[in-house]
């Protein structure tokens, strides 16, 4: 985790002082209307925390089609647009005793909120709600193979031009069976994400 979030803040960082900062002013709220599809691809990383089964480590890679759906409300800071997307995640690998545990995802409901007031960093708020399928019960056997996925997240979208950024996040995620399977611990999890999306 230490590894992940050393390479979020130097990713920041490049964005921030690149020799293009001067001509990306302005580029969220230009990039983020209402319409616009969203494009992105990701690798997250991240363990589990405590409140659940302990000692899990998580790697996912996956892609998100979205759309934003309104046009921009509030003022100041606040002032945003919400917007729906779709995240599919057809690699899941969780690092288990007493063994690896592999997968997909699928999370239909993701609303998000795009902070547009900045010049080159639009920052965001996510929620997101889906379900895990995988080849042997996680997070050990007598669980289930099916659970489900909910998680809040803070991210940021840094642009480097008009309708293209790379996006950082760190989310806290709850997964378990909702009794599905004999037993249901749950895993709690801190994740973090890189990604690059494109606007259309």
């Amino acid at each position: 985790m230490k590894v992940t979030a050393a390479l979020l803040l130097l990713l920041c960082a490049c964005a921030v002082f690149s020799p293009s900062h001067a001509a990306a002013q302005g580029l969220p709220s230009a990039s983020l209307t209402k319409g616009t599809w969203d494009f992105g691809v990701s690798g997250t990383g991240g363990s589990s925390v405590a409140g659940g089964v302990d000692d899990v480590r998580i790697f996912t890679v996956g892609f998100r089609v979205g759309r934003i759906l309104t046009n921009e409300h509030g003022s100041g800071f606040l002032k945003g647009n919400l917007e729906w997307a779709l995240d599919i995640d057809p690699v899941n690998v969780y690092v288990t005793d007493p063994q690896n545990v592999y997968g997909a995802s699928i999370a239909p409901l993701n609303l998000k909120w795009n902070f547009t007031s900045g010049s080159r960093v639009a920052p965001y708020l996510d929620w997101r709600e889906g379900v895990l399928f995988t080849d042997h019960d996680l997070p050990f056997p007598g669980t289930s193979k099916v659970n489900f996925q909910s998680g809040l997240g803070l991210g940021f979208h840094i642009f480097t031009r008009e309708k293209r950024a790379w996006t950082a996040e760190v989310k806290y995620q709850h997964i378990s069976s909702a009794g599905l399977g004999d037993l249901n611990p749950g895993i709690n999890t801190v994740q973090f994400t890189l990604g690059y999306n494109w606007f259309k």
